[in-house]
């Protein structure tokens, strides 16, 4: 299915991964019972389902954390009024490099950094990533501030749907009978909303692609830079064309980081902690739970964007437009169905194996 894509910036791979078994541990007696190493017909460790569920209960709420601030996200770009969409990004890449290279430091990664910017794969594919994330920050923002979160929002229903194209197209995947369905399913949305808008969902579309091709790059990547490091690396490279940004911006008179009081002014340098704060609990989370909970979690960011453009921007929802929207939902269910079929079933498949190479060592013992 590609990757799981974060509106922050962060990726994490789609593809259903089953939680692992219990602790490793522990050994299977020849009684069946399961008991430590030999020590035959020895009773389980009773502390460890505890730890378990506090990791997996850990990692819900950080992933609850990550996802509830990205979904709020258009809240803040609200009370940034009058920044406009390219001077909130250009003040977003530079706070955020500072912020980076603070957590950077506190976290002596330097050397983690270094490395990947002397590594030209890594650092020439963080650079594409670097500008299709700025793309996916352009188009999200404007479209908060001109009065289309509905339609942002849109686009990061629609995102699950192009990662899997990218399977099928860029990847070579072959996909499962329901897949292909949510597939056929989200462009007969996207047609319907096209003519409710009287025109090509395009923020929606570019938010959508943008991110794909994002978790796409971001994916090829893999270990090679984690979370901060990659952040840091995009925002390096974008810092320049941002920086130029501002004084451009302030040479003319046309920036608001000055000259809108000092709470505008903090207002837009908090722009760095809101930009890392969430990606740091995505990857708390990412640690401790399974890539299936995580696809599930995904979805509360767009249905916070969706009701946030409803409840306190107010703006407008035609029938075709909650059609369309209701459509995008049921390719989204109908891909929620399938995930977590496949996942039951390398799940059982998993369980089986363990078993089957269990009994061939009992066997030979």
């Amino acid at each position: 299915m590609g990757s799981v894509p974060n509106p922050d910036g962060s990726v994490s791979s789609a593809v259903p991964t089953a939680p692992t078994a219990g602790p490793a541990h522990l050994g299977v007696t020849g009684s069946g019972k399961r008991g430590a190493p030999g020590l035959p017909g020895a009773p389980s460790v009773p502390d460890a389902p505890k730890a378990v569920d506090k990791e997996t209960t850990a990692g819900i709420l950080f992933g609850i954390g990550a996802y509830g601030l990205w979904g709020l996200l258009p809240l803040y770009f609200f009370v940034l009024q009058p920044a406009g969409a390219v001077e909130i990004v250009a003040n977003r890449v530079v706070w955020s490099l500072i912020f980076c290279a603070l957590l950077i430091t506190v976290t002596r990664a330097w050397r983690v950094l270094g490395a990947a910017l002397r590594n030209r794969a890594v650092l020439g594919t963080l650079a594409l990533a670097a500008g299709l994330i700025a793309v996916n920050w352009l188009t999200y923002t404007y479209g908060v501030t001109t009065g289309q979160a509905v339609e942002a929002s849109l686009g990061y229903f629609i995102n699950p749907l192009v990662s899997v194209l990218l399977g099928v197209f860029v990847l070579k995947e072959t996909l499962r009978p329901l897949q292909w369905a949510a597939v056929g399913i989200g462009f007969v949305a996207v047609g319907v909303l096209t003519v409710s808008y009287g025109k090509l969902p395009w923020i929606a579309l570019t938010l959508a692609v943008s991110f794909g091709l994002y978790g796409f790059v971001k994916k090829r990547v893999g270990p090679r830079a984690d979370a901060i490091t990659s952040l840091t690396v995009e925002t390096i490279v974008l810092a320049p064309l941002a920086a130029a940004t501002m004084i451009f911006l302030a040479a003319s008179g046309t920036a608001s980081l000055t000259t809108h009081g000092s709470g505008h002014f903090w207002l837009l340098l908090a722009s760095g902690v809101i930009t890392a704060v969430p990606l740091v609990f995505f990857g708390a989370s990412a640690r401790r739970l399974p890539m299936t909970t995580i696809g599930l979690l995904q979805y509360f960011a767009p249905v916070l964007q969706f009701i946030v453009a409803l409840v306190v921007f107010r703006e407008a929802m035609t029938l075709d437009r909650w059609i369309g929207f209701g459509v995008v939902w049921l390719a989204l269910l109908v891909l929620t169905v399938d995930m977590l079929a496949a996942t039951r079933k390398s799940s059982a498949a998993k369980r089986l194996a363990r078993r089957e190479a269990q009994g061939a060592e009992s066997s030979r013992s």
